[in-house]
């Protein structure tokens, strides 16, 4: 997608995407897909900044237990703890090697006792039980695998019964013209010597279903095809408004990106909205009341 963010960090692919291959292995045969995906597609301090400052405007006080359901790496649950020594995170996910990676590369590069202010769980977030959370994230879009209205009401429902009595719930949303049309785009990685590939393979307007790939490419010419593979349903946020309401959400905003005076284009700043813009494609966040 055209509006995805990019990693901030100083972390180049030479350095850390390199796995086993040998001397004369191409790039995408030493390339590490959990690497490339944190560097291309996360920007977990701009996220965190967002939720940590918009709970504190809607509560009056700073959160300190959060849960990211989908987590993966764990990349943002870490972020979090990493912020304050009062921060604590559980991050959700079914995938087991994708959460060992994620413990190995980045709760262990925790500094003082942040990893022991972690825990990442390998389950199905329908039925997972932790601490109840003050935030409770749903990103990159994740819960789109939720394909009918029974299953995400389920799912909503589930988060809201996983918060706290003041808890917030906060996930993404995507759209657009550009996101009903079947295309590829690519965007070098600033910073990296990769480039990152959007595919919106297949979409079915009748059931609004989508088949949606990632690949890498190298200079060296080599690709990393299909390195992330979703299949899932197109949401749009008056739909996804409507269910946070019938799972029982007292309050449901949308947060709009602001735009640049100077540039046209967006500065990265979200603030509640009542209206937006009919842009060829967009993010923006969902703050839904417990």
């Amino acid at each position: 997608m055209s509006t995805a963010t990019t990693s901030s960090e100083g972390v180049h692919v030479k350095k850390i995407a390199a796995r086993a291959g040998g001397k004369g292995a191409s790039l995408a045969d030493r390339a590490d897909r959990h690497v490339l995906y944190q560097l291309s597609v996360q920007n977990v301090e701009s996220e965190i900044d967002f939720v940590d400052a918009t709970y504190k405007k809607i509560r009056g006080k700073k959160a300190k237990v959060l849960r990211e359901d989908f987590c993966g790496t764990g990349n943002t649950s870490c972020e979090w703890v990493g912020r304050r020594p009062s921060n604590r995170a559980y991050g959700v996910d079914i995938d087991a090697e994708t959460l060992a990676w994620g413990r190995e590369n980045n709760v262990a590069e925790l500094e003082d006792d942040g990893f022991e202010r972690i825990e990442l769980v390998e389950g199905d977030v329908l039925d997972t039980e932790t601490e109840k959370a003050d935030c409770l994230l749903a990103m990159n879009f994740s819960y789109w695998l939720f394909m009918t209205r029974e299953k995400m009401i389920q799912y909503f429902t589930r988060v809201r019964e996983n918060l706290a009595d003041d808890g917030i719930f906060f996930l993404d949303c995507y759209g657009g013209y550009d996101a009903f049309r079947e295309y590829q785009e690519k965007r070098k990685v600033e910073g990296e010597e990769f480039t990152y590939v959007w595919d919106q393979h297949d979409y079915d307007p009748i059931t609004g279903h989508m088949q949606c790939y990632i690949h890498f490419a190298f200079p060296d010419g080599s690709k990393l095809d299909r390195a992330f593979d979703y299949r899932w349903r197109l949401w749009t946020l008056p739909e996804l408004q409507e269910l946070l309401a019938e799972a029982g959400f007292s309050r449901v905003g949308v947060y709009w990106e602001q735009t640049d005076e100077d540039t046209g284009e967006g500065n990265g700043v979200y603030e509640r909205a009542t209206r937006g813009d009919a842009d060829a494609g967009w993010i923006s966040y969902i703050v839904a009341e417990r």
